[in-house]
């Protein structure tokens, strides 16, 4: 219901307050939720400890002082309370000097120790007449908490009765969960706690339930009615493939190459994630599907983020799968006319076996001749519009997403729900665990003899900065800056800087030289991320490590650990804050990626971790998937147990809901 709609009877000026906090609807209006309550402390003065938020009823003693402090109002004045004298300031509050000897008040504030407390609010009523719990909104500059909280009683009751539940009546039974009404009263204007406990319940259920309930709607309509031609290919000459390969398998690399080609033999599309620590072996199990594919007659392709990581994948299978002849090429904007004519060709008359290629892959004019598999590197980095074009350059085609951000299987299976998930846990063995050392101050020089004899050893050394210039809004170290420094810091090797504001011809020219060792130290933003596999570069400089998150901090160091040479890793960060050091010390004590992404998960949610894949999602504005697992598996079992009677009355209200949310956001299913 718009808010403008009459029956609602909001004054244009409250609707102007809840327009500038992004609400144009009632329904948007009643799920802005409080983010937090404050709760009377009605202790007795005897009883109040330093630092504490009181409130307390008293009468006023004497006279009132009004002063102009540095800029600020403030008043002075006591307070007869239980028979002590409370002595009270308050500032910005300038009709205090209008209080009078004798005037019964009500004061909440922060108890200073010695009877003293700074005032953050009065009013003229008892202390039976204030609400137990006061509910607190996110707003901005101007606007009160008064003015938002008589914007959702009015809305409220003016939705008396019309507030429709969406959870079906069993569940509700089930779990004894509230009417979505009773529910949404008790969030926004709560008697007690226990309250807020059962509408939380009600609401988190109700987020879990219509997100497991779209997941497995897009299970029904994308995968098991799809039929697709299995793909037959010769299992002995994927194990004589297997048996030639220059490294044994690891168990968790022979699980998931067993889970991939058993859905590729199989008579429905393949949709799954294939998820595991930097260096696991991800590109190997990839390398081995897509042979299968080739051997099978189909065509294989991989979808790289970058024009140099793209060439790598091409090289690296050739060497992977020398064994077979197979014509594996690639395909990326810089190449010569020449060259690309060739490659458009090849895949068009089905010369081309595999293909490595970059976003020119999906471009018009790529025809394949009969493409059977998909394999997205780096998934993160490519929108779902991206993904579901290369899947329809051919037909009912089986789609295999890389990831290098692992989360234990139970969580991976929440966020990534309409997909079958591959984990590889273990990693290869000999393979050395990156030396992380956090330093307490935004400069390396207590490292620098440790960083010149990396360089005089004959290897290369990345400088990761938050930043590509100086900004006086944005207090990080710049590429650009850094890059003079250490030019000079550094001579005579080479120093090369590489940020996202060049253009793809400079980056690529730039990568290609640090790749090639013209280039010793390259200075960098974070697109260094993923895109570049340097064997030679054994050493990572990162400024202001505070500023990235964990998952993304192990992403980056996990570029110097790319051969047999021991890598390095220095972080350099000034905060002093203990909760900052305490997440970068995560880094030097563990190089287990599911520790570190469940850590990042916590701390900054799966849309900043998991990346573009999340677009489309319903936004979980009370649930949390680290800490509510009861909820949400409860949740899981119940949506699956919907679509096995979708026709069921009790949950017709619940789908059409789901249904209209799953067109407005059609692509997330790719």
């Amino acid at each position: 219901m718009d808010l403008k709609d009459k029956r609602l009877g909001l004054t244009p000026h409250r609707i102007e307050v809840l327009n500038t906090l992004g609400i144009n609807t009632a329904e948007e209006a009643l799920s802005y939720y409080p983010f937090r309550y404050d709760i009377l402390n009605k202790a007795e003065p005897s009883l109040w400890k330093e630092k504490d938020k009181v409130t307390f009823e008293g009468t006023v003693s004497g006279r009132v002082t009004a002063l102009y402090v540095h800029g600020k109002n403030m008043a002075k004045f006591d307070v007869l309370a239980d028979e002590e004298i409370i002595h009270i300031t308050i500032f910005n509050r300038p009709w205090a000097k209008q209080l009078k000897d004798g005037d019964l008040i009500t004061v909440t504030g922060i108890y200073n120790g010695k009877n003293r407390v700074t005032a953050m609010t009065y009013n003229k009523r008892s202390l039976d007449e204030q609400a137990e719990i006061t509910p607190v909104y996110s707003v901005k500059a101007g606007i009160r908490q008064k003015t938002v909280r008589a914007c959702m009683e009015r809305i409220l009751f003016a939705m008396h009765e019309n507030i429709p539940d969406v959870i079906p009546i069993r569940y509700r039974r089930k779990y004894r969960l509230s009417d979505k009404e009773t529910a949404l009263k008790r969030i926004h204007f709560p008697n007690d706690r226990e309250e807020i406990h059962q509408a939380y319940r009600t609401l988190k259920y109700e987020e879990f339930l219509k997100f497991f309930t779209s997941i497995e709607l897009m299970k029904s309509m994308h995968g098991a009615s799809a039929y697709k031609e299995p793909r037959m290919f010769d299992q002995r000459t994927v194990d004589q493939l297997i048996a030639s390969l220059p490294f044994p398998l690891t168990s968790g690399q022979k699980k998931a190459v067993g889970e991939i080609l058993n859905d590729m033999s199989s008579p429905s599309p393949m949709y799954r994630l294939l998820q595991g620590d930097v260096g696991c072996g991800k590109t190997a199990v990839a390398g081995i599907a897509m042979a299968a594919c080739a051997l099978a007659g189909y065509q294989a392709a991989i979808l790289a983020p970058t024009e140099i990581l793209a060439r790598q994948h091409a090289d690296s299978l050739r060497s992977l799968l020398s064994s077979l002849s197979l014509k594996i090429e690639v395909l990326y904007s810089g190449q010569s006319s020449s060259d690309k004519e060739q490659v458009l060709k090849g895949l068009q008359d089905g010369t081309i076996d595999i293909i490595a290629g970059t976003h020119s892959l999906i471009q018009e004019g790529v025809e394949f001749h009969r493409l059977g598999l998909v394999v997205a590197d780096e998934q993160q980095r490519f929108g779902v519009a991206q993904r579901k074009a290369l899947r329809e350059k051919g037909y009912m085609v089986d789609f295999l997403l890389m990831s290098a951000t692992p989360i234990p299987r139970t969580l991976a299976s929440t966020l990534y729900g309409d997909m079958e998930i591959s984990t590889i846990e273990t990693l290869p063995e000999g393979r050395k665990p990156v030396y992380t050392k956090l330093i307490r101050e935004n400069s390396f020089r207590s490292v620098l003899n440790d960083v010149k004899a990396l360089l005089d050893q004959g290897h290369q050394l990345y400088v990761i900065t938050a930043a590509i210039e100086k900004n006086e809004n944005y207090d990080a170290r710049a590429a650009l800056d850094v890059a003079i420094v250490l030019s000079s810091l550094f001579a005579p090797y080479r120093t090369g800087v590489l940020h996202g504001r060049m253009s793809s011809a400079e980056k690529e020219t730039v990568m290609r030289e640090f790749y090639d060792n013209d280039i010793q130290v390259l200075v960098s933003t974070t697109v260094v991320e993923v895109g570049m596999n340097v064997v030679n570069a054994t050493g990572m400089i990162i400024y202001d490590a505070d500023r990235f998150g964990l998952s993304q901090l192990h992403q980056l160091r996990g570029r110097v650990q790319r051969g047999k040479d021991q890598g390095y890793c220095w972080l350099l960060t000034s905060s002093r804050e203990p909760s900052t050091l305490e997440r970068l010390e995560v880094l030097e004590k563990t190089t287990d990626g599911f520790v570190i992404s469940m850590e990042d998960l916590r701390l900054r949610g799966p849309g900043d971790i998991l990346g573009t894949r999340q677009s489309g999602l319903p936004e979980f504005l009370l649930g949390n998937m680290i800490e509510d697992t009861g909820i949400m598996n409860a949740a899981r079992q119940d949506a699956y147990e919907i679509m096995m009677d979708p026709d069921h009355p009790d949950c017709a209200r619940l789908l059409d809901l789901v249904r209209e949310g799953s067109r407005n956001n059609a692509g997330y299913a790719d």
